[in-house]
């Protein structure tokens, strides 16, 4: 609606359906892609990249993640910016905790954790309250902190230039 040029990108192909079907209800024009954030392509087309919600650092190698922020920094155009969320790597450790249950409405999820020093891994069982399959998936998150973000970023060909504790901008 404010006659920006959106292009979203995805592995998920249910979060590009429900991307497409937001965008038709609020009748604004999007380009939606399904891929690898791995295996980017553009060349110098944004002027913005955005990532949010955690939605990086969940490669269990790091040349992984490296490969992702190359890809980005060849999509953006000379001065493009890039705004990258993320959950904190000392704030993962400080309130760390090995398993939670939650009640999601039709089924329970336990997540179990366990760390080391590279990041977190988080198994999550979903379990329905009215019979039906049990599933488990397993994930990683790789702790990132200031200091160690900064490092992938230059090592990238990217400029971190301003860090906040949240989208309100605290420090």
């Amino acid at each position: 609606k404010k006659g920006l040029a959106v292009t979203g990108f995805d592995f998920s192909g249910e979060y590009l359906k429900e991307a497409a079907a937001r965008a038709k209800k609020k009748k604004v024009s999007l380009r939606l892609m399904r891929g690898d954030m791995r295996g980017l392509k553009f060349r110098g087309e944004f002027d913005a990249a955005v990532n949010l919600f955690t939605s990086f650092g969940y490669f269990q190698k790091f040349s992984d993640d490296l490969k992702t922020l190359k890809g980005v920094a060849a999509a953006l155009k000379p001065g493009g910016l890039f705004l990258l969320d993320s959950v904190h790597g000392d704030f993962l450790l400080k309130n760390f905790r090995a398993r939670d249950w939650h009640d999601q409405g039709d089924h329970y999820l336990l997540e179990e954790r366990s760390a080391n020093r590279d990041g977190i891994f988080s198994a999550w069982t979903r379990i329905p309250k009215k019979g039906g399959k049990i599933l488990k998936k397993i994930f990683f998150i790789r702790k990132y902190g200031k200091e160690r973000i900064s490092a992938a970023l230059w090592k990238a060909g990217l400029k971190p230039f301003k860090f906040w504790g949240g989208f309100s901008g605290l420090p």
